[in-house]
């Protein structure tokens, strides 16, 4: 009874402690679209200079993580040799500064749950890059679910209200960019038995986006901020913001470490639910019947394709079992047998 109510307790406060996880996540998510979104708007904060925020919050994650790794020890260093950094982590970090720039300059154009409505379009640009570049094996199956997806957004996007070209253009160029970068990690570091973690990734990441994002901000928005002589840096507002950016990392590093990547996604279709409502009740976008009847079908999709990786990941870690089975019953037998020979030897001696 006591090792029955122990065994409960103890999965009772994993259960618990993963939610927690899951909200943190969602909440800080929220936060820094609903925030990175208040900022750049126009209509809001009025500040849209894309470049400028992406470069203050790569600063500031760069710094940070600088101390945590360097500083304050908190966190050990991936051991990487120039050659790998060049050649792996320098092209992420180029893909990832192009993915960010793109996507807060949707902001300017485009209403906050329009912008999650293609952002569903994720699995289906990682799926297809991933054939693409022979990471992933073409099925028509998981084809079939990735066109479900994209008739999905393509409803929603035909039920736009404030529909913007530009704007679509920007964050699509921004999905894109993004899951080239995610099976660019898979392929550069992870096949090299590399895994960062959130402050490691910024630490070696950040510095280079900072760099490569250093060149269109010259010629695109520097010469703007400087005729703008009556713009005066928000400290309170730069700086909660860019802190709002890092604790999102960290909150990452969190629930894919305590729970899985899959969870992530999975908590990602809730908050993309919860920012349509809030962008709806709050902000007052205009979210049409066929916006969420286009969103819906893609949500379904999502929702499968989540469901057959987790299939997929229960098959592979079964497939490992039986396998780890069989190789220590082939050594079990292998010891007995040459038990066996060596105590036939000494018989045949005496």
């Amino acid at each position: 009874m006591g090792k029955g109510g122990n065994l409960s307790e103890g999965v009772l406060k994993k259960i618990v402690l993963s939610y927690t996880y899951v909200a943190i996540w969602i909440f800080l998510s929220f936060m820094v679209i609903v925030y990175n979104k208040y900022i750049l708007d126009r209509k809001l904060y009025n500040w849209p200079y894309p470049i400028s925020l992406t470069m203050i919050h790569m600063g500031f994650c760069s710094s940070l993580a600088y101390l945590i790794v360097r500083v304050f020890k908190a966190v050990e260093p991936v051991t990487m040799s120039w050659d790998l950094y060049l050649k792996s982590v320098v092209p992420i970090g180029l893909l990832y500064s192009l993915s960010l720039w793109l996507s807060n300059s949707a902001y300017i154009y485009l209403s906050v749950s329009f912008i999650q409505m293609l952002k569903a379009l994720m699995p289906v640009a990682v799926y297809t890059i991933g054939v693409l570049l022979k990471k992933d094996a073409f099925q028509s199956e998981t084809m079939a679910n990735m066109i479900s997806i994209s008739i999905g957004v393509g409803i929603a996007a035909y039920g736009e209200a404030k529909f913007d070209s530009w704007g679509v253009i920007l964050q699509l160029g921004a999905v894109v960019f993004e899951a080239t970068r995610l099976v660019m990690i898979q392929i550069l570091l992870t096949s090299k038995g590399i895994t960062l973690n959130p402050i490691t990734s910024l630490y070696y990441v950040a510095p280079c986006c900072l760099g490569f994002l250093f060149f269109p901000w010259i010629f695109v928005e520097f010469p703007i901020l400087k005729e703008n002589s009556t713009f005066h840096f928000d400290y309170v507002i730069f700086g909660s913001n860019s802190l709002c950016a890092f604790a999102l990392n960290l909150a990452v590093f969190l629930l894919v470490g305590k729970t899985s990547a899959l969870t992530m996604n999975v908590a990602g279709v809730v908050k993309d639910w919860l920012l349509i409502a809030f962008s709806w009740s709050v902000i007052k976008d205009t979210v049409t019947p066929i916006n969420l009847f286009g969103y819906g079908l893609a949500f379904l999709g999502v929702g499968y394709y989540n469901h057959a990786k987790l299939k997929a990941m229960k098959a592979k870690d079964a497939q490992k079992k039986t396998q780890q089975a069989d190789e220590e019953a082939g050594r079990l037998l292998e010891e007995r047998e040459g038990e066996s020979n060596g105590a036939r030897k000494s018989d045949s001696h005496n």
